[in-house]
């Protein structure tokens, strides 16, 4: 690791929390140049749906690589791009009764959250975006400006304007309301909120410790935004393509947003690609009013387009959510089985977790789980929750090995802490 430490900068985050040096990955496992073999419940912090080096995205990423396929092409007319739409289009939204046009903004999250954040005040003439508590919604300023963790905003170095943070759905207590308390911020001249150009909202706060919204409350805030004319922006860069057991996060919900972000398991492969999808009456963009040099990745382009072969049936959705079953059953066991970790399930699909009370104890669960050959990671403002995010695609018998592994790291931390505490008592 010595050669991270001396060249690589002291920014880097998880060669810290898995200190060693990967070599190979396929499917759910990875394996460092020393041999050893890894369960993946990370997936590139959700950019894996699919697993690592799918075999059908490889072949079609070969052929086109060895036929002088176009690589870069910024937004020029390509036959890769071409197929992606189509193909999107046919397999996605049309199933779904939905119709948007398709804006390929850059490369990464925060790009498709900026554009979609510069279209709605573009559309309304109004400057504020209303977010919530614990959101994560990118490390560029816009994306900043309407994200809640203290540490990632700190960061910017410069007031973060035009963004209002609100509760979010249980932030207030299970028992409080928190969008009647944002509707009397809207209707309350004295409040000093302007009316927003938009409310951005994730279904599931994937970093921001796995907060799931209700069903009901999703469509108060749909239909919020409906009564003030406020733009509805979903957010679904992890929890989408997927990640809780539906393409789009919100569909158990029924929302209709006006636009759509997406990006990290877009693509498949692990490939940088986002999009952020826009119902084509809000499409009133000038020709070359917002871009980006690396919006035309036509090799993400290939790759996205096999892994819609997952999508064209329901089946694959379907064991999605039946393994998303046993992830809910193990973390609720767990939860009774160790009681001195003070452990609380949280999250949906194959976004789940559980909060620790002392957040301490997270990172020695994911520390012990990576001795155990375990990769996971924490997330929630004081990094107290373990999350779990297997590749979609992980079969059950990787599934079982993993979370056995988890189970073993959560009774050793149990154990050190029984331990410390009678420690307290003799001393």
């Amino acid at each position: 690791m010595k050669v991270f430490e001396q060249l690589e900068s002291e920014v880097r985050g998880y060669c810290r929390a898995f200190p060693t040096v990967f070599e190979k990955a396929q499917g759910y496992r990875l394996q460092d140049e020393g041999g050893r073999q890894y369960v993946d419940f990370f997936a590139g912090a959700g950019a894996l749906n699919y697993g690592h080096n799918d075999p059908g995205m490889k072949a079609r990423l070969i052929d086109y690589l060895t036929a002088d396929g176009v690589t870069h092409s910024l937004d020029m007319a390509t036959s890769a791009k071409a197929t992606f739409l189509e193909r999107f289009n046919e397999v996605i939204l049309k199933p779904r009764g939905m119709r948007y046009k398709v804006q390929f903004p850059g490369p990464t999250g925060t790009n498709s959250v900026e554009a979609a954040l510069k279209l709605a005040r573009k559309i309304t003439g109004r400057e504020i975006v209303i977010g919530f508590t614990n959101a994560f919604h990118g490390m560029t300023l816009g994306s900043l400006a309407v994200t809640g963790n203290g540490f990632k905003r700190s960061g910017a170095g410069v007031p973060l304007n035009h963004g209002v943070s609100m509760p979010y759905e249980g932030f207030l207590g299970d028992d409080q309301d928190t969008l009647a308390y944002l509707e009397a911020y809207l209707a309350d001249k004295g409040s000093g909120v302007e009316l927003p150009a938009a409310i951005i909202v994730e279904t599931v706060q994937g970093e921001g410790g796995l907060n799931t919204a209700s069903t009901e409350w999703l469509q108060k805030l749909e239909r919020l935004c409906r009564e003030w004319e406020i733009l509805l922006i979903v957010d679904d860069i992890q929890a989408g393509c997927g990640r809780t057991g539906t393409f789009f996060s919100f569909e158990p919900a029924g929302l209709s947003p006006d636009i759509i972000c997406l990006s990290k398991s877009l693509s498949g492969y692990g490939l940088p690609m986002a999009i952020t999808l826009i119902k084509p009456e809000h499409d009133v963009w000038a020709p070359g009013e917002h871009n980006g040099t690396f919006r035309g990745h036509n090799l993400a382009f290939v790759t996205a387009t096999e892994a819609l072969r997952f999508w064209e049936s329901d089946d694959f959705a379907a064991d999605v959510r039946r393994k998303s079953q046993l992830l809910t059953d193990f973390l609720a066991e767990a939860a009774a089985a160790f009681p001195a970790l003070k452990l609380t399930p949280r999250g949906r699909g194959f976004l789940q977790g559980v909060a620790c009370e002392e957040p301490e104890v997270a990172k020695r669960i994911t520390g012990a789980a990576f001795e155990r050959g375990l990769i996971m990671e924490t997330s929630g403002p004081e990094d107290e929750v373990c999350k779990l995010m297997p590749p979609l695609t992980i079969d059950d018998a990787g599934l079982t090995e993993g979370l056995e592994a988890l189970r073993g790291a959560m009774a050793q931390v149990a154990g050190e802490l029984e331990g410390d505490r009678k420690g307290r008592q003799i001393a």
